[in-house]
């Protein structure tokens, strides 16, 4: 790439290792930038500093502005305005971070000859004149301001005059985190049998800690085993004008309190894992600022998103959250208020769990995944011009689907990201493991995921009945349920027949007994099919049957193929207009196995109708699913019928996983067959999709947890990481793994570079994805 395409942004901000919430932020924003989009631009930083308080920062900061020094200002502006790499600046801005410079601050940015961007971290209401005209002054200068809640966007309207059209909200980024088991966290930090109360945050009286020691008062005559942690050093700030004079007067207080048993403070600035892992361990999160104007707290946030149920005083942030059971809000200084709701939260675990589950689908959208998403539209928005912004793909995880498979198969659905074992197993869920697993194995050679092969097939085997037909539905007791006589199990019978016939395909490098056992138990499966109808089980065995004549042709198994795809012909053939070709008057779910399934039928027989009507559907097909913007598939909340030309405006969300990794393998075999550099395009587009760009602009894939939410719906994502979503990502980035890698031998073939290990591989996206 040139200079050109690596647009350079530079974010003039206090950063690590000054020790600040801001310097924090700004670390984690432009981590996350880094890490969710390729090198479509470069970000340097101007780092905010005091003269006195000088730090020794890392490479990316290649700015110095000493906040304290009038001329600082007016040679740094210089610096940017010479730089022509720079195209844009954007600017955390704190009030105290500009103390007694507001002027020079002022001139500095209006000197600036690039697009500013600045970010409001805190936003005051009712202000006087004169910080009204400084804030009016910086709208003037600002292309865009950033505040991080809706209040704060209020204020700045109603208070302030500025222009709504140029607000963004965007919330405080927080941390993915994989709700590790509290129990297990607890007995690591040696606060076993503890009910564990805890505040994080630079410390100064602003936090109002002594709140929360009065309140223990009353806390530990009901409840004695409870302890209060405090995280975090003080505040450098505060250290620099009275010392610990805070932190010593709290000490004091403990002591004469007699609460020396149910404080303990950790006086350290914690690494960012070890932060996350206290916030996961914690009962009750206690947030007491006495600041009434305080517009956002990322404390508050990163607790939310950990899942630690709340009681928060009503600053701004708070009062807009903690809503509808997220969390509780009390008084400012009232500790026999915060007392009582302490105790209730105590003694009422399912409140405790609802908080703690409503907090996290609240901050979900806030992610810091999320929030690199939102400011990178923002940065194209101003620069009035693409980035060309390009997502990185994820390294393969499969954390999730090994957290969701016990010692006999996969459950089928999970609460957040923890497995729900009363939701039993299916055999449809082992089937596309199997097949996944298959798919991981070929790349890995394994032992290790040779053993979830082996324990998947074992589970397809044993749900299939002496007559032939598979059943679908066990409990947690590994019991059939009644629900396999009150469900049509067509599409489940083809689904185990195609996870067979893709276990046979690689009997080149599976255990020959794995695959002798595979034959029979496919043999017998294929006794039955003539019986199936439905055009998607059909798809199913079509497809299975292809992957398993792939080593060794079966005639009968072809003659079934033959039978199957010819049945599939008469149903195109019926429904088949003008406007309208498809196989059905309604396209529904999974339905890119269609066509896949008429392509393989044509490779497997030669049979020119079925390669002309596995074309023509499938271009039907993704004309009604893919947009100028990326794709959007069949909505589940209202089929896309013969005679709509497209789908409904008013159908928003109602959008699977499991349909965009469907198409994304269509898309493969038809790229395999036909070379047509259109459906390796669409598979980066569809791919994209599991990673942001969707309606909502949010990830559907968790990279920390490896899983896969459940759903795009019309305004939320549902969080919850079942085995359907997780495996149909997981066969989806398996299946473009071989595009990433032919990609990148390419590129190294074109600059006559030596082979680079396979995890370098998985950055490479290339020419596939838009």
């Amino acid at each position: 790439m040139d200079d050109k395409t690596h647009r350079e942004i530079l974010f003039i901000t206090s950063y690590p290792p000054r020790e600040c919430g801001i310097a924090t932020y700004s670390q984690d924003l432009i981590f996350a930038l880094k890490n969710k989009f390729k090198k479509n631009f470069k970000i340097s930083i101007c780092a905010l500093e005091l003269g006195d308080e000088k730090q020794l920062y890392p490479k990316e900061v290649t700015h110095i502005l000493e906040t304290d020094n009038a001329e600082s200002y007016s040679e740094t502006v210089i610096k940017i305005n010479e730089n022509p790499k720079i195209e844009m600046v954007f600017l955390q801005h704190e009030f105290g971070l500009f103390r007694n410079y507001e002027a020079h601050f002022i001139h500095f940015l209006n000197q600036i000859n690039k697009p500013v961007i600045v970010a409001f971290h805190t936003v005051l209401p009712k202000p006087d004149e004169a910080l009204k005209k400084l804030v009016k002054s910086i709208e003037n200068i600002a292309q865009s301001i950033i505040v991080m809640t809706k209040t704060s966007a209020k204020i700045l309207i109603e208070d302030y005059g500025i222009n709504n059209t140029k607000i963004e909200v965007i919330p405080h980024g927080t941390h993915l985190v994989a709700h590790l088991d509290k129990a297990v966290l607890k007995e690591k930090y040696q606060l076993n049998g503890r009910k564990v109360l805890a505040t994080f945050g630079l410390l100064s009286s602003g936090k109002c800690i002594e709140t929360t020691i009065n309140a223990l008062r009353i806390v530990v005559k009901r409840h004695p085993d409870v302890l209060f942690l405090v995280i975090g050093k003080t505040h450098p700030t505060v250290i620099k004008e009275e010392g610990e004079q805070y932190r010593n007067s709290l000490m004091e207080k403990i002591e004469i309190l007699h609460l020396e048993q149910n404080v303990k403070f950790i006086n350290q600035y914690l690494p960012l894992e070890v932060l996350l892992e206290y916030l996961q361990l914690t009962d009750i999160y206690l947030f007491t600022s006495k600041n009434r104007n305080q517009a956002v707290s990322g404390t508050f946030s990163y607790a939310l998103s950990c899942g630690c149920p709340i009681i928060s005083t009503p600053i701004p942030h708070a009062t807009e959250v903690l809503q509808q059971e997220t969390g509780i809000i009390v008084d400012f200084e009232n500790p026999k208020q915060l007392a009582k709701k302490i105790i209730n939260l105590i003694d009422d675990e399912t409140l405790c769990a609802t908080i703690a589950a409503n907090g996290i689908h609240k901050l979900a959208p806030t992610a810091w995944e999320n929030s690199a998403i939102a400011h990178a539209l923002l940065f194209e928005k101003i620069l009035a011009k693409k980035l060309n912004l390009k997502y990185k793909i994820p390294e393969i995880n499969l954390n999730h689907l090994k957290k969701l498979t016990t010692d006999y198969g996969m459950i089928q659905f999970s609460i957040i990201n923890q497995p729900d074992i009363e939701s039993g197993y299916t055999l449809d869920d082992n089937a596309r493991a199997l097949v996944a697993m298959c798919q991981q194995y070929e790349i890995t050679k394994n032992e290790e995921d040779l053993k979830y092969v082996l324990l998947y097939f074992n589970f397809i085997k044993n749900c299939l009945q002496d007559e032939g037909y598979f059943l679908n539905y066990l409990d947690k007791n590994k019991k059939f349920t009644k629900q396999n006589s009150e469900t049509n199990l067509s599409d489940s019978n083809g689904r185990a027949i195609w996870a067979l016939g893709y276990l046979i395909s690689n009997s080149d490098i599976l255990p020959g007994e794995l695959i002798v056992e595979a034959r029979a138990t496919m043999k017998l499966a294929l006794s039955n099919v003539l019986n199936i109808h439905s055009p998607r089980a059909m798809a199913f065995i079509i497809k299975g049957i292809f992957y398993s004549n792939s080593k060794s042709k079966t005639p009968s198994y072809t003659l079934l193929t033959k039978h199957l795809a010819d049945k599939l012909v008469q149903m195109y053939k019926h429904e088949n207009k003008e406007k309208w070709q498809w196989f059905e008057s309604y396209l529904t779910y999974g339905n890119s196995t269609l066509p896949e399934a008429m392509l393989c039928a044509y490779l497997t027989l030669g049979t020119s109708i079925y390669k002309e009507i596995a074309i023509i559907t499938f271009d039907f097909l993704l004309s009604k699913i893919f947009t100028d913007t990326g794709i959007k598939v069949i909505s589940n909340k209202g089929w896309l019928h013969d005679g709509d030309q497209k789908q409904k405006e008013d159908i928003i969300g109602g959008e699977q996983p499991i349909d965009v990794a469907y198409t994304i393998l269509a898309l493969s075999k038809f790229y395999d067959t036909f070379k047509d550099e259109n459906y390796k395009q669409k598979m980066g587009i569809a791919f994209d999709w599991f990673l942001g760009k969707n309606h909502l602009n949010q990830i559907v894939y968790n990279p920390c947890t490896g899983g896969c939410y459940d759903g795009l719906e019309d305004d939320y994502i549902n969080l919850n990481q079942g085995a359907e979503s997780t495996v149909s990502y997981l066969m989806a980035r398996l299946t473009i793994k071989k595009y990433l890698e032919n990609q990148e031998k390419k590129t190294l073939k074109t600059k006559k570079l030596q082979p680079v290990r396979s995890q370098k591989i998985t950055k490479q996206w290339q020419n596939i994805t838009l």
